[in-house]
């Protein structure tokens, strides 16, 4: 990590009154426990501090201490003054302002200096002040960890952001199945346990919380919306609004639902598509070293990691199958000699 970067940043705490941080529409597990690590360990530094999220977040990250303190941008016009009073913004986990969703605009227009934390490929540094940008790393949650030993060594830990630093690893990685083949990344997540943290405790509140009408949406997916392109060794699950409606779905329902598609014996992408207002949500997965992220940011407005991505489209549902089909076509050969 930049020490260069790591002192700026402590310069900027220093004269800052105010800090905003911020993170991407729809957060998810690393977004929301890398905001609410930093969010802890500036405060224990006597800092005024806020994070504003664009949307709601899912219910099994709720459990966290400090999760009831987030500004759901959506539901407090409040966001809009918190910004334009900040001194200093952080942008956790997401590598471009357009991705913050009804954030962008008070963003681009803040005139406070921006710090950039993030893993994803691709990020667009001109729009921040100043970037921790570091691609190979499990997670923007890893990074923050860094960030904090950085500047306060082992001191900086506390259980509660211990906590929130393994929730934000331990849901990018996919419970440490994928993007986690560094050895620091397991040093640290053992240092997190020093902390306090209890690792079983964190999987089953994440985890082992699904609803009835959740289970039953998975099953419905699983038994009759998966369709396989043995061509192309793909499968998709794809989801209409009065689907999602039928199975009373609430946000995260479908969290996790595109991994069971990428679980079957020769299937080496997976997409799942999901209606929303005005728009099909896709989310890709991937096994070995086929990327979907250049299918999502090339094709469907979005971005991610090699394995994990996800984008948008605003055709029909029926119309973005017929696409999705047609950009599988050419990545056909790419795909089948990808290796798992």
């Amino acid at each position: 990590m930049d020490k260069t970067v790591i002192n700026k940043i402590i310069e900027l705490l220093d004269d800052s009154g105010h800090i905003v941080i911020t993170t991407h529409h729809n957060p998810d597990g690393d977004a929301i426990g890398s905001s609410l690590a930093l969010y802890h360990y500036l405060r224990k530094l006597d800092h005024n501090v806020s994070v504003i999220v664009p949307n709601d977040f899912p219910d099994f990250l709720k459990w966290m201490n400090g999760a009831g303190n987030l500004v759901i941008a959506e539901r407090s016009p409040e966001y809009r003054q918190l910004l334009k009073n900040a001194d200093l913004v952080f942008c956790l986990d997401y590598n471009a302002l357009n991705r913050a969703g009804v954030l962008t605009k008070p963003l681009e227009e803040s005139k406070a200096p921006k710090i950039l934390i993030d893993h994803h490929p691709h990020p667009e540094l001109e729009q921040f002040d100043y970037a921790i940008s570091i691609i190979e790393t499990s997670s923007t949650a890893e990074l923050v960890y860094d960030l904090m030993i950085s500047m306060s060594g082992t001191t900086a830990l506390d259980k509660d952001s211990a906590e929130a630093i393994y929730v934000g690893i331990m849901t990018d990685t996919g419970s440490f199945s994928f993007a986690c083949d560094y050895a620091d990344t397991y040093s640290k997540v053992a240092e997190l346990v020093r902390a306090g943290i209890n690792p079983g405790q964190i999987h089953r509140l994440v985890y082992d919380t699904y609803s009835e009408s959740r289970l039953r949406l998975l099953g419905y997916c699983l038994s009759e919306k998966l369709t396989i392109l043995t061509a192309f060794d793909t499968a998709y699950i794809a989801l209409s609004k009065e689907e999602l409606a039928r199975f009373n779905y609430q946000i995260g329902d479908t969290e996790g639902v595109v991994n069971y598609a990428l679980s079957i014996k020769g299937i080496k992408v997976a997409v799942l598509l999901t209606e929303r207002s005005k728009k099909i949500r896709l989310s890709f997965r991937s096994k070995g070293n086929f990327a979907v992220n250049d299918i999502a940011r090339e094709h469907f407005a979005g971005g991610g990691h090699k394995n994990a991505a996800g984008g948008d489209s605003f055709v029909s549902m029926d119309e973005t199958i017929e696409k999705l089909k047609s950009i599988l076509l050419k990545y056909k050969d790419a795909i089948q000699r990808s290796t798992i």
